[in-house]
């Protein structure tokens, strides 16, 4: 196993670039791609969010999307240059090497990502499951959990048949999304009530400003486009360009069902419906096959999403393991196809969805993402040079990042104190398994001298 410093140093897009998954070399299209992000982002949040934002961004919520979207695109902006300069299907992970080589930074901060793709991950096929029990089962709580179960076990089978075939699973469950939501937004735009969306209905600018915080968690999936790099062909021209269609798609998708949302309904109803807003918007117009029409389109996103995650940690726990941060466990083979890291994060998936009461830590994985994306920003600053960003863009995303994450860290220490402790609880646990791999692997190594 080579050293970390090792790893550090060495240019990695060279030796991941274009050599593909376990389907081969270059198996990933720029489409495939942005699609893995679009459906990573869209997942569950637009449905759950609307109505937690509404009551702080009032009709306004259209205006949050944007502008959360574009604190994305700074970070977008940082990811994708380091993409492209070092492509590797280790994603975020390479980046982390390359910014701050061999140290607890990149180690804790390795944990943290991988801890928050866990927790995202069984939210969303939470969602999956009583969406799925809602629709055909009358919300019956034990097929809620079959369910879960279940998305979560076929979303691991497609990820060990192959990159191609995530390609194509996700571009076709992505497409049909696409589909139904422009539905959504010709009918509800057809019969929206401007008088819904006037500015003379806004909250106060600042309520607006920090609902960005709650609206900006619908974007975090972005970054599962940073580990296709070693799955494109030309990754750094190709990933750049998948990142920025993903963004682009996904800002425009919700800015235009917020106003179709908020332009139908009036803010306590939307706050009054929460989950099912989105349906209560197209009975009107749709009737009663609204409802079941946005539920199937809640497990295509809910599907999608636990996809395009079960990917991203497939691929990071490999690379964390070659480069000696994870037990080198993570990146053997399985017996049942792809490595052993696919087949123990989605055994601890499992066990989150089924076992702990995730809404209690709903948005702490959100909350440990936005701080990865800080210190991933701060990594592409200190590689600026060889990656050739603008410093101004990348300050700018760095400032608003913990802007973001401290306007959520206040809220929450306030109005839920619990999501405050588990947030250092989880800093805790990836600080001390760091100590613990860290001076493992001290013995191991004095042991071969």
């Amino acid at each position: 196993m080579k050293d970390m410093d090792d790893m550090a140093r060495e240019p990695v897009g060279g030796r991941d670039a274009g050599q593909g998954g376990p389907a081969g070399p270059q198996a990933m299209t720029v489409r495939g791609a942005a699609f893995l992000g679009v459906g990573s982002m869209v997942g569950a949040g637009i449905f759950a969010l609307l109505g937690e934002a509404g009551a702080v961004a009032g009709s306004a919520v259209w205006l949050s999307f944007l502008l959360a979207g574009v604190v994305a695109t700074l970070q977008g902006y940082a990811i994708a240059k380091l993409g492209a300069r070092y492509p590797s299907s280790g994603g975020i992970v390479t980046f982390l090497l390359q910014g701050y080589g061999r140290g607890h930074i990149t180690a804790i901060t390795s944990w943290l990502l991988y801890f928050a793709a866990l927790i995202v991950t069984a939210m969303v096929a939470v969602s999956f499951g009583s969406y799925g029990a809602a629709l055909f089962f009358e919300d019956s709580g034990v097929w809620s959990r079959i369910l879960t179960s279940a998305v979560v076990v076929l979303v691991a089978a497609i990820n060990i048949a192959g990159t191609k075939f995530i390609d194509r699973v996700q571009t076709a469950i992505v497409v049909i999304l696409l589909a139904v939501f422009a539905v959504f937004v010709v009918v509800t735009l057809a019969q929206l009530d401007p008088s819904l969306l006037a500015p003379s209905t806004y909250p106060p600018t600042v309520d607006i400003v920090g609902s960005v915080a709650l609206t900006f968690f619908a974007y975090l999936g972005f970054t599962v486009i940073s580990f296709t790099g070693g799955d494109l062909p030309d990754p750094s021209r190709n990933l750049p360009r998948a990142m920025y269609l993903a963004l682009g798609v996904t800002i425009l998708l919700y800015v235009l069902i917020s106003l179709g949302v908020f332009g139908t309904l009036t803010v306590q109803e939307v706050i009054d419906n929460g989950d099912t807003a989105l349906a209560v918007a197209a009975q009107p117009a749709l009737g009663d096959a609204g409802f079941a029409i946005m539920a199937l389109a809640a497990l295509l996103a809910t599907s999608s999403s636990v996809n395009a995650n079960v990917y991203a940690a497939a691929g990071s726990t490999a690379k964390l393991a070659e480069s000696g941060t994870f037990p080198p466990v993570f990146g053997s083979r399985a017996w049942v196809g792809g490595t052993r890291g696919l087949t123990i994060s989605v055994a601890l998936i499992l066990l989150l969805a089924n076992l702990v009461d995730l809404t209690a830590i709903a948005s702490l994985g959100s909350a440990v993402a936005l701080a990865i994306f800080l210190v991933t920003s701060i990594a592409a600053y200190r590689l600026r040079h060889e990656t050739d960003s603008r410093a101004g863009i990348l300050v700018a995303g760095i400032v608003l990042t913990v802007v973001v994450l401290v306007v959520f860290a206040v809220q929450t220490l306030l109005t839920a104190p619990e999501t405050f402790v588990a947030m250092i609880g989880i800093v805790v646990l990836a600080v001390a398994l760091e100590m613990f791999w860290s001076a493992v692997r001290a013995r191991r190594a004095s042991r071969t001298q």
